[in-house]
This record gives C-alpha cells, sequence and structure tokens, in this order.
C-alpha cells in the first residue's frame, strides 16, 4: 500500500502528551504543510499562529474554561504546541478552508510522530472579552475568528485502533 495512504489510515487522535517539547523546526514544517492547504478560490485569508509557550497555552485555556463554564481540569490536554488557526470573520471559505489547513496539520504532525488533538472550543468564545484579549497579545488579528486549532504534543502512548462507523457506496 501507497505510504501516504498508510499514514491517514494510520493517523489517530492523541489527548495525552509527554512533558518532552517540540522542536521549532518541526513546528516550522507543520506551518508550511497548513500553508499548502487548499483554499476556496486560493484567497488564502487564514493566519495561523504557533504558541510554544505552555505558561501562554495553560492562560489561554483558563480564558476558555472560564467564558465556557468548563470542569476544573480543563487544560487543552496541556500540549507542548497550540497552533490557532484563524480567518477573516467575513469570509465566506473561513470554515471549511480552515479544517482543510487542520487535515494538513493533522497528517503532518503524524508523519512526525507527533500527537495532535482538535480543539473545538475557541470557535464559540474567540469574541468574549477575556478571551480576545489573550487571542490580541498573541497576535490574531481583531477580524479573525478561530475556527480550530491544533493542540500537538508527543504521544504519551499510541493510541488503539478506531473503529470506523461510517460506510460507503460506490455508484457506477
Amino acid at each position: 500500500m501507497n505510504s501516504f495512504i498508510q499514514l491517514i489510515l494510520n493517523r489517530r487522535t492523541c489527548r495525552a502528551f509527554s512533558e518532552k517539547d517540540v522542536c521549532e523546526s518541526d513546528v516550522k514544517q507543520i506551518l508550511d504543510c497548513a500553508l499548502s492547504s487548499p483554499s476556496g478560490m486560493n484567497l488564502q485569508t487564514w493566519s495561523f499562529i504557533a504558541i510554544m509557550n505552555r505558561e501562554k497555552i495553560q492562560q489561554l485555556a483558563q480564558a476558555v474554561k472560564k467564558a465556557l463554564n468548563r470542569d476544573e481540569n480543563y487544560n487543552m490536554y496541556n500540549p507542548s504546541v497550540l497552533i490557532l488557526t484563524t480567518n477573516d470573520k467575513e469570509s465566506r471559505f473561513r470554515e471549511v478552508d480552515n479544517a482543510c489547513a487542520m487535515e494538513n496539520i493533522y497528517l503532518s504532525c503524524e508523519a512526525l510522530g507527533l500527537g495532535c488533538v482538535w480543539i473545538n472550543q475557541l470557535k464559540d468564545c474567540y469574541d468574549v472579552p477575556e478571551v480576545r484579549k489573550i487571542l490580541t497579545e498573541l497576535g490574531v488579528p481583531e477580524n479573525h475568528g478561530v475556527y480550530g486549532s491544533a493542540a500537538i504534543g508527543y504521544k504519551l502512548q499510541e493510541s488503539s485502533p478506531k473503529q470506523i462507523k461510517a460506510t460507503y457506496k460506490i455508484v457506477k
């Protein structure tokens, strides 16, 4: 089987990370893969911000936890890196463009031996004042929403194979 197809089929979400930090060169490769994602009409209205500081990640996690009334243990899985995928709030392709970028992030993490989990909560609270203040400090443009975040780190353990529930049909 083709090695890229095998990578896709083997990819699993990781929700438990080791304390080992991801190196900046790997983060840059992941960001290059995000930038290479398809974009509606090739507008590329997105922005990607990699936070490689656990304290800043947890500061953002605490603001999200408060904004969404999450349980006391909420910490975005305590990753080494958090990549924010942002896009112009007025872009008609914002969510699908960022979903394509998130898939490239997922696959590049798998290729580099890293774990990744999609953090969805920011899409529901990016304009809550306490959250927006932190996002602004991190460099998210005021006219951008956060439509996906990737928590990334070294896998604490390998994930077990997932059960495929959906089916497909081929019509000739």
